[in-house]
Protein backbone atom coordinates (compact mmCIF):
# COMPACT_ATOMS: atom_id res chain seq x y z
CA UNK A 1 0.00 0.00 0.00
CA UNK A 2 1.31 3.42 -0.80
CA UNK A 3 1.72 6.09 1.84
CA UNK A 4 -1.19 8.12 0.44
CA UNK A 5 -3.59 5.14 0.57
CA UNK A 6 -2.47 4.34 4.10
CA UNK A 7 -3.18 7.89 5.27
CA UNK A 8 -6.61 7.89 3.59
CA UNK A 9 -7.46 4.51 5.18
CA UNK A 10 -6.42 5.78 8.62
CA UNK A 11 -8.53 8.93 8.20
CA UNK A 12 -11.58 6.94 7.09
CA UNK A 13 -11.19 4.60 10.08
CA UNK A 14 -10.83 7.55 12.47
CA UNK A 15 -13.96 9.20 11.02
CA UNK A 16 -15.97 5.98 11.40
CA UNK A 17 -14.89 5.66 15.05
CA UNK A 18 -15.68 9.30 15.80
CA UNK A 19 -19.04 8.95 14.06
CA UNK A 20 -19.94 5.86 16.09
CA UNK A 21 -19.04 7.51 19.41
CA UNK A 22 -20.94 10.67 18.43
CA UNK A 23 -23.99 8.55 17.56
CA UNK A 24 -23.95 6.91 21.04
CA UNK A 25 -23.56 10.24 22.83
CA UNK A 26 -26.22 11.97 20.72
CA UNK A 27 -28.69 9.12 21.39
CA UNK A 28 -28.23 9.44 25.15
CA UNK A 29 -28.50 13.24 24.96
CA UNK A 30 -31.73 12.99 22.91
CA UNK A 31 -33.35 10.87 25.62
CA UNK A 32 -32.22 13.25 28.37
CA UNK A 33 -33.43 16.28 26.41
CA UNK A 34 -36.72 14.97 25.00
CA UNK A 35 -37.72 11.93 27.10
CA UNK A 36 -40.72 11.80 29.41
CA UNK A 37 -39.66 12.51 33.00
CA UNK A 38 -40.59 10.20 35.85
CA UNK A 39 -39.46 10.25 39.49
CA UNK A 40 -38.59 7.02 41.33
CA UNK A 41 -37.96 6.56 45.05
CA UNK A 42 -34.52 5.08 45.85
CA UNK A 43 -32.68 3.51 48.81
CA UNK A 44 -28.89 3.27 49.23
CA UNK A 45 -26.86 0.11 48.63
CA UNK A 46 -23.09 0.75 48.18
CA UNK A 47 -21.12 3.93 47.42
CA UNK A 48 -17.73 3.00 45.90
CA UNK A 49 -16.28 1.64 42.67
CA UNK A 50 -12.50 1.32 42.80
CA UNK A 51 -12.10 2.09 39.10
CA UNK A 52 -14.74 4.77 38.52
CA UNK A 53 -15.08 6.49 41.91
CA UNK A 54 -18.04 7.28 44.14
CA UNK A 55 -21.50 6.17 43.15
CA UNK A 56 -24.73 5.21 44.73
CA UNK A 57 -26.27 1.93 43.77
CA UNK A 58 -29.95 2.56 43.25
CA UNK A 59 -32.48 0.15 44.61
CA UNK A 60 -35.63 1.92 43.45
CA UNK A 61 -39.34 1.30 43.78
CA UNK A 62 -39.46 -0.52 40.42
CA UNK A 63 -36.43 -2.74 41.09
CA UNK A 64 -38.73 -5.65 41.96
CA UNK A 65 -41.98 -6.26 40.10
CA UNK A 66 -44.69 -8.62 41.45
CA UNK A 67 -45.39 -11.49 39.04
CA UNK A 68 -49.12 -10.71 39.32
CA UNK A 69 -48.49 -7.42 37.42
CA UNK A 70 -47.23 -9.28 34.34
CA UNK A 71 -50.28 -9.61 32.12
CA UNK A 72 -48.99 -12.13 29.58
CA UNK A 73 -47.42 -14.98 31.59
CA UNK A 74 -48.45 -18.26 29.91
CA UNK A 75 -50.10 -20.70 32.35
CA UNK A 76 -47.61 -23.43 31.45
CA UNK A 77 -44.60 -21.13 32.08
CA UNK A 78 -42.84 -21.91 35.37
CA UNK A 79 -39.78 -19.65 35.14
CA UNK A 80 -38.59 -16.68 33.15
CA UNK A 81 -36.38 -16.80 30.09
CA UNK A 82 -33.75 -14.17 29.33
CA UNK A 83 -36.26 -11.79 27.77
CA UNK A 84 -37.35 -8.18 27.49
CA UNK A 85 -40.03 -6.66 29.70
CA UNK A 86 -42.05 -3.45 29.57
CA UNK A 87 -43.28 -1.98 32.86
CA UNK A 88 -46.06 0.59 32.75
CA UNK A 89 -45.64 3.32 35.37
CA UNK A 90 -48.28 5.64 36.83
CA UNK A 91 -47.65 8.72 38.92
CA UNK A 92 -48.63 8.31 42.57
CA UNK A 93 -50.14 10.94 44.87
CA UNK A 94 -46.67 11.47 46.44
CA UNK A 95 -45.15 12.40 43.05
CA UNK A 96 -43.22 9.13 42.67
CA UNK A 97 -44.12 6.81 39.81
CA UNK A 98 -45.18 3.24 40.60
CA UNK A 99 -45.47 0.06 38.50
CA UNK A 100 -49.06 -0.53 37.38
CA UNK A 101 -48.71 -3.34 34.81
CA UNK A 102 -46.03 -5.26 32.93
CA UNK A 103 -45.64 -7.41 29.82
CA UNK A 104 -42.95 -9.70 28.50
CA UNK A 105 -41.97 -8.43 25.06
CA UNK A 106 -44.05 -5.38 24.17
CA UNK A 107 -46.98 -3.54 25.71
CA UNK A 108 -50.26 -4.26 23.88
CA UNK A 109 -51.09 -0.54 23.62
CA UNK A 110 -49.17 2.72 23.99
CA UNK A 111 -49.00 4.37 27.40
CA UNK A 112 -51.64 6.99 28.12
CA UNK A 113 -50.86 10.63 28.90
CA UNK A 114 -50.58 9.98 32.65
CA UNK A 115 -48.49 6.82 32.13
CA UNK A 116 -44.99 5.93 30.98
CA UNK A 117 -43.38 2.68 29.83
CA UNK A 118 -39.88 1.64 30.87
CA UNK A 119 -38.13 -1.22 29.12
CA UNK A 120 -35.78 -3.70 30.72
CA UNK A 121 -34.53 -7.27 30.66
CA UNK A 122 -35.44 -10.15 32.91
CA UNK A 123 -32.82 -12.79 33.56
CA UNK A 124 -33.51 -16.48 33.18
CA UNK A 125 -34.82 -18.47 36.15
CA UNK A 126 -37.26 -16.21 38.03
CA UNK A 127 -40.22 -18.16 39.49
CA UNK A 128 -43.43 -17.25 37.64
CA UNK A 129 -45.78 -19.75 39.33
CA UNK A 130 -46.42 -17.76 42.52
CA UNK A 131 -48.33 -14.51 41.81
CA UNK A 132 -46.95 -13.07 45.07
CA UNK A 133 -43.35 -13.69 43.94
CA UNK A 134 -41.31 -10.86 42.44
CA UNK A 135 -38.84 -10.53 39.59
CA UNK A 136 -35.99 -8.02 39.26
CA UNK A 137 -35.78 -6.47 35.79
CA UNK A 138 -32.57 -4.73 34.73
CA UNK A 139 -33.39 -1.27 33.33
CA UNK A 140 -29.77 -0.08 33.15
CA UNK A 141 -30.40 2.60 35.80
CA UNK A 142 -28.85 0.96 38.84
CA UNK A 143 -25.90 3.34 39.45
CA UNK A 144 -25.44 7.09 39.66
CA UNK A 145 -21.84 8.33 39.71
CA UNK A 146 -21.01 11.28 41.95
CA UNK A 147 -18.13 13.69 42.41
CA UNK A 148 -15.33 12.17 44.49
CA UNK A 149 -16.01 12.21 48.22
CA UNK A 150 -19.80 12.69 47.91
CA UNK A 151 -20.93 9.03 47.98
CA UNK A 152 -20.77 8.27 51.71
CA UNK A 153 -22.46 11.54 52.78
CA UNK A 154 -25.33 11.05 50.34
CA UNK A 155 -25.70 7.39 51.29
CA UNK A 156 -25.99 8.40 54.96
CA UNK A 157 -28.56 11.08 54.10
CA UNK A 158 -30.59 8.53 52.11
CA UNK A 159 -31.09 6.53 55.28
CA UNK A 160 -32.91 9.39 57.04
CA UNK A 161 -34.97 11.13 54.33
CA UNK A 162 -36.49 10.30 50.94
CA UNK A 163 -34.34 10.50 47.81
CA UNK A 164 -35.31 9.86 44.22
CA UNK A 165 -34.00 9.76 40.70
CA UNK A 166 -35.52 11.67 37.84
CA UNK A 167 -35.53 9.58 34.68
CA UNK A 168 -35.93 10.54 31.06
CA UNK A 169 -37.75 7.85 29.09
CA UNK A 170 -37.59 7.55 25.31
CA UNK A 171 -40.70 6.47 23.43
CA UNK A 172 -39.27 2.92 23.16
CA UNK A 173 -38.86 2.68 26.97
CA UNK A 174 -35.10 3.28 27.07
CA UNK A 175 -34.24 5.05 30.35
CA UNK A 176 -31.49 7.49 31.28
CA UNK A 177 -30.98 8.93 34.75
CA UNK A 178 -31.45 12.67 34.45
CA UNK A 179 -30.95 13.81 38.05
CA UNK A 180 -30.50 12.71 41.66
CA UNK A 181 -33.13 14.30 43.88
CA UNK A 182 -33.15 14.98 47.65
CA UNK A 183 -36.89 15.39 48.14
CA UNK A 184 -37.79 18.25 45.77
CA UNK A 185 -34.20 19.53 45.53
CA UNK A 186 -31.97 18.52 42.59
CA UNK A 187 -28.58 17.45 43.96
CA UNK A 188 -26.84 16.40 40.74
CA UNK A 189 -28.01 16.66 37.17
CA UNK A 190 -26.53 14.69 34.28
CA UNK A 191 -25.07 16.86 31.54
CA UNK A 192 -26.36 16.25 28.02
CA UNK A 193 -22.82 15.71 26.67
Amino acid sequence: MTGKKLIISALVLALVQIGFLSWIIAGRAAILRNGKEVLLKVQPVDPRDLLRGDYISLNNNISRIPVKLIANVPQSKFSSDDTSIVVRLKKGADGYWQPAAAWFGQAPAPAGPDEADIGGRVAEGWDLRDPEATIAPDYGIDRFYLPEGEGMAIQDDMRVRPFGIKLALASDGTAQIKALMDGDKTLFEEPLY
